[in-house]
């Protein structure tokens, strides 16, 4: 969609987490299989682009963003039902889950604004 004009309207889904300070090292191993996971053909043509960051200095110790670009919300939604249902991602995200501080675990939903 474009207003006025201007930049392609977009949506970053943005996923911030900590991870425990015991939980380090699985953590890591676990990263890199969700890395391949998500670069293994067929990559979802709803895919833009990820990025993951981590904290450097500042903020709470061991916190990692990743943010995840899609066209639209709708094309966000269709992705997510479709990992839902792989059981590879479910596997990993119940790995992921046990390796973070569970009150810190944020998802959000951010559009860009084409001004």
């Amino acid at each position: 969609m474009r207003k006025n004009g201007g930049d392609k309207v977009t949506v970053v889904v943005v996923w911030k987490w900590v991870v425990r300070a015991e939980k380090q090292e699985e953590h890591d191993r676990m990263m890199k299989k969700y890395l391949k996971w998500i670069k293994e053909p067929p990559i979802p043509k709803e895919l833009k682009s990820v990025k993951f960051f981590h904290q450097t200095f500042g903020g709470a110790y061991g916190s990692w963003i990743e943010l995840i670009e899609y066209e639209t919300l709708a094309a966000y939604e269709k992705a997510n039902e479709r990992n839902l249902k792989d059981k590879e991602y479910m596997e990993l995200l119940q790995e992921f889950l046990s390796v973070i501080e569970p009150a810190e675990l944020r998802v959000e939903v951010w559009n860009s604004v084409p001004f």
